[in-house]
């Protein structure tokens, strides 16, 4: 059956429920250590809340990356700085509470309860991790912060094909919500805005979710390819990820990192009537193994110099072209925490189902945008329809018990 793309688009875009798209994504195109190559969805009970990089990010890492996660934006609602920094040292208690677990107080029947009991009488902490980041809109003139902004933090730019949605950009505070399982992620959500109902409203937010790999290694996107693979692993992921105290970054920010995050609808149905090999030449992968098409393994190095015209791996292909894999690209790599996510039908009967793409990396200039802008035009952006989210940066960890979100910021 013939399918022209372009009216696809248009009448997918038309049917997205008022949502616009943004260009380009980022699906693979990092080189991963093999010692990845197999994992599965962690049961792990608890993560560490305090140390000097929050929980999230890197611990448990992109390869170690819990089942189930909520992204949700917030505008803040303070009133002065003294406002701002009661709402962080709130944030703080109640992520202490909620990533330990325990049985929560007993306030007395004359009150409401203290907690929802979605998770029964005594929480589990199933994995939880609460990470939180700033946007550029929390720097200015409200809480006498713009002296203090990271020097790269703005407004998620427009790159070639991109068509923002403003309902799902951007935002002052970023909490990014991971555990073993959905329900977890949602009695933590609750938690917080409950508690700090007034000093913060919900902007937008999205669920995601992560398939176990099939059958082994990587876990894939809803396109049915392995995602992920190239992600770096160990002390090489933590030299691309944190901001460290040469960066020319205000002495606060050292230990966090800047996020992005870009919510990406697939083109499921038009996807699948594409072949098989058209669809890997688009990734320059196969998809059954994640292997790349000059190797045999999902973890097997391609080597672009032995196919310079692109007669194996096309030139154009989403791995060549996210990480060229030269002395000149190593520092650009980046560290991606990506989920799936559905959010049920559009206006045309069209599944909305796709990708929270999340990446993290020490310099947004040098490493994401950078390799967005080689990504303009490539393939793919024909199956895909990038529509919401934005920069943030990831304060640094909570070192200890009398610490407290953004205290460095702050005081």
């Amino acid at each position: 059956m013939n399918v022209n793309r372009r009216r696809f688009l248009q009448g997918a875009a038309a049917g997205v429920g008022g949502t616009a798209l943004v260009g380009g994504m980022v699906i693979g195109g990092i080189q991963a250590d093999n010692d990845a190559a197999d994992h599965s969805v962690p049961t792990k009970g608890d993560y560490p809340f305090h140390g000097k990089h929050q929980s999230g990010i890197f611990t448990p890492g992109p390869e170690e990356k819990q089942a189930a996660s909520s992204y949700a934006s917030f505008d803040l609602l303070c009133a002065n700085k003294a406002e701002l920094t009661a709402l962080m040292k709130t944030l703080t208690d109640r992520a202490r509470v909620l990533t330990s677990g325990g049985a929560p107080t007993d306030l007395g029947v004359g009150e409401p309860p203290a907690d929802s009991d979605v998770l029964g009488p005594d929480m589990p902490a199933d994995g939880l991790t609460v990470t939180i980041g700033f946007g550029a809109s929390a720097f200015d003139d409200r809480y006498g912060l713009a002296d203090r902004k990271p020097k790269l933090l703005r407004a998620m730019d427009v790159f070639p094909d991109d068509s923002p949605d403003p309902k799902w950009m951007h935002g002052d505070l970023i909490l990014q919500l991971c555990a073993n399982h959905q329900d977890t992620v949602h009695h933590a959500l609750r938690d917080i805005t409950k508690h700090t109902r007034g000093a913060m409203q919900m902007r937008w937010k999205i669920d995601g979710y992560a398939a176990p790999p099939r059958p082994s290694g990587t876990t894939r996107n809803l396109l049915g390819f392995k995602d992920g693979t190239a992600n770096p692993t160990g002390s090489e992921a933590k030299d691309l990820v944190w901001v460290t105290d040469d960066a020319g970054e205000p002495a606060w920010a050292v230990g966090g990192s800047y996020q992005v995050i870009r919510i990406i609808r697939m083109l499921v149905e038009f996807w699948d009537r594409v072949s098989i090999n058209e669809q890997e030449n688009m990734f320059g992968r196969r998809r059954d193994s994640g292997a790349p098409l000059d190797g045999n393994a999902e973890f097997d190095e391609p080597d672009f110099k032995k196919d310079p015209d692109g007669a194996v791996i096309p030139l154009d292909s989403h791995i060549r072209v996210a990480n060229p894999r030269t002395p000149e690209t190593e520092n650009q790599r980046l560290i991606r925490r990506s989920y799936n996510y559905d959010l049920g039908v559009d206006l045309n009967g069209n599944m909305q189902t796709g990708h929270v793409f999340v990446c993290y990396q020490q310099d947004l200039e040098r490493q994401f945008v950078t390799v967005q802008k080689r990504l303009a035009g490539e393939p793919l952006i024909d199956y895909v329809q990038p529509f919401g989210g934005g920069y943030f940066f990831v304060l640094p960890g909570v070192r200890d018990d009398k610490d407290w979100y953004a205290s460095g910021l702050l005081t």
